[in-house]
């Protein structure tokens, strides 16, 4: 994958539930658990200090009003796939799970698996921070 247009086109040809929201970035609508469970996952295009292209997945988890920094911080260093950052969500500061990664070396069965990678387990860290619940 060369760049975020072809990322796209590849995303729409996986059969994935797309919806686009401007030239830079998409949101991929993910069932999980046999329909049970959503994650929207947003794909967007982001450049380095040098002006190489690097490709963002991330997923929002929980928003930050009341949320233990703590355990959030225990996962980040946990985790070996993704990183915990503060976006906001229509104006309301949220937890994300986030992945960046350059453009060389991208093929479509790793944009697949990040996808699902993050998506996973972005659900499974809004399960517990939200006592179950499916928000995002």
């Amino acid at each position: 994958m060369r760049n975020f247009e072809s990322i796209r086109r590849h995303l729409k040809a996986a059969d994935f539930n797309t919806t686009e929201h401007g030239a830079d970035l998409i949101c991929i609508e993910l069932s999980l658990e046999q329909g049970t469970r959503h994650q929207a996952i947003f794909l967007s295009e982001l450049d380095d200090d040098d002006g190489r292209p690097y490709l963002r997945v991330s997923t929002a988890v929980s928003p930050i009003t009341g949320l233990d920094a703590r355990r959030a911080l225990i996962f980040n260093w946990q985790s070996r796939v993704g990183y915990l950052a503060i976006g906001d969500l229509d104006g309301v500061p949220h937890l994300q799970l986030c992945e960046n990664r350059p453009y060389e070396g991208l093929d479509a069965a790793e944009i697949d698996r990040l996808v699902l990678e993050i998506g996973g387990l972005g659900d499974r860290m809004e399960r517990s921070l939200s006592a179950g619940g499916d928000l995002f």
